[in-house]
């Protein structure tokens, strides 16, 4: 992580620069080599199994439909259901993989190149359309696979437990009021979200520090309702 990225953090957020100073150096680096395809495949098996499931649910998929390599979405799609289905996927994750196979084949799904060109909402339009892939899922694409930098995923528990960790709260922020709390953060709020996630881990080891100042959080506007949908009708 360069230096300027920490002065920034540092200088705008003397809390999440504590963090920083417990947590060390940022080591968040980009898989160059994954492609999309690939990288929502391997979401879409993680989904809702802990970590050593899933990857032996991929390993399978691997050997029989790969022949030890990752399968393309052409061999994905060729695979009898029986099949996935022998390798642990269930029906509802065997049509989101066959939709993220077809997708891909015919370039509703782009390969990485085209991906890097394009900015981070329009990729989170185009992949959230894949059966079964939701915002999440795209956000830590773009932090994990394409580098991006300024990317803050506001619904990751992770996040919002390390925010009311770090910040000394209660209770979990809302999302919304984390993302307006982030904005201080731009350019560089994927190592923000990064050292949350670390402060989460800090606390479990007892090594959290207090916070460096009492933060007052942004407030969410309720809607008015207007007296004709929430009065009751006389009769």
């Amino acid at each position: 992580m360069t230096r300027h990225i920490v002065r920034h953090l540092a200088r705008t957020d003397p809390v999440l620069a504590g963090v920083m100073r417990a947590a060390g150096p940022c080591r968040l680096e980009a898989d160059a080599g994954c492609e999309p395809f690939q990288a929502l495949a391997q979401a879409i098996a993680h989904q809702q199994l802990n970590g050593s499931a899933a990857n032996t649910i991929l390993g399978r998929l691997i050997a029989s439909c790969g022949a030890g390599a990752f399968p393309t979405p052409q061999q994905v799609l060729a695979a009898p259901q029986a099949q996935l289905r022998a390798a642990g996927f269930s029906f509802a994750k065997i049509a989101a993989l066959k939709d993220l196979a077809a997708r891909s084949v015919s370039r509703a799904v782009p390969d990485r190149c085209t991906l890097e060109r394009l900015d981070d909402e329009a990729i989170v339009a185009q992949l959230t359309q894949v059966r079964g892939i939701g915002r999440w899922t795209v956000e830590m694409l773009l932090i994990f696979q394409l580098g991006r930098q300024d990317v803050l995923p506001v619904d990751d528990f992770g996040v919002r437990a390390g925010f009311r960790a770090a910040y000394g709260l209660r209770k979990l922020p809302h999302p919304k009021v984390l993302a307006a709390f982030g904005e201080r953060w731009r350019p560089y709020r994927s190592t923000a979200a990064w050292y949350l996630w670390r402060a989460l881990e800090l606390e479990r080891a007892g090594k959290l520090p207090p916070p460096a100042e009492r933060v007052r959080l942004p407030r969410l506007r309720r809607r008015r309702r207007s007296r004709a949908s929430t009065g009751k009708r006389k009769r």
